[in-house]
């Protein structure tokens, strides 16, 4: 799978994509991520990605022309088929698990990172499959949700985990599941001991009280 990321201030993933599963993912061709900074493909000497919104407001706007320039040449339009444009933006549908399930399915992934006081609506209109938010709540720049969405998105590509069987039965795997209580040694810590049922050796029983415990409220 192809990871790319349109951004002003690509210095701000390159330790993040260099580190633990995602470097291994890299290392092991799993997934392949591409930085590309928007201001190459400014205009001006100045490399301008903003500008001030027509009709007056506060604040910069992000330009269409250097993030339609970096699509270009990507290739990438709107409705390819297995591939996907997204768009970070604080009005976009809500990231899920299931919305990371889904782009791990694809063999291509674009994310243009929002900054400023927004993006050109023209960019979300005309260039975009969907807009995307990773909370109710406002970030400086989509750097930050585009590097959750990656990280939740390649952890699900097959083979990019040791086990398998780690993202099976794991929080919201399916909607409103949470993972079960882990515990390891010591058995007693401080006075705080593991339930006693986790030592009993029996599996059944053991099972029922996971499931137990991956029930919200439980």
């Amino acid at each position: 799978m192809k990871i790319n990321i349109l951004t002003i201030f690509p210095d701000f993933f390159k330790t993040p994509l260099e580190t633990s599963i995602l470097k291994r993912a890299s290392a092991k061709s799993l997934v392949e991520f591409n930085l590309l900074n928007l201001r190459d493909f400014a205009n001006d000497k100045h490399q301008t990605t903003d500008q001030r919104p027509f009709g007056g407001g506060p604040g910069m706007v992000m330009m269409i022309e250097p993030i339609d320039k970096a699509l270009q040449s990507l290739g990438a339009k709107k409705g390819q088929k297995n591939k996907k444009i997204i768009l970070t933006s604080a009005k976009g549908s809500l990231f899920t698990q299931e919305t990371a399930r889904n782009f791990a399915s694809l063999d291509e992934l674009t994310i243009i990172c929002g900054h400023y006081e927004g993006v050109d609506e023209r960019v979300a209109t005309y260039l975009v499959d969907e807009e995307v938010r990773v909370g109710d709540y406002v970030l400086t720049g989509g750097e930050a949700a585009a590097l959750v969405m990656s990280d939740a998105t390649t952890r699900l590509i097959s083979g990019v985990l040791g086990n398998e069987l780690s993202n099976r039965d794991e929080s919201h795997s399916q909607p409103g599941q949470m993972g079960h209580p882990q515990y390891t040694k010591p058995f007693s810590y401080n006075g705080w001991e593991v339930p006693e049922i986790l030592l009993s050796g029996h599996h059944e029983k053991i099972k029922n009280w996971r499931e137990q415990g991956k029930k919200p409220n439980s």
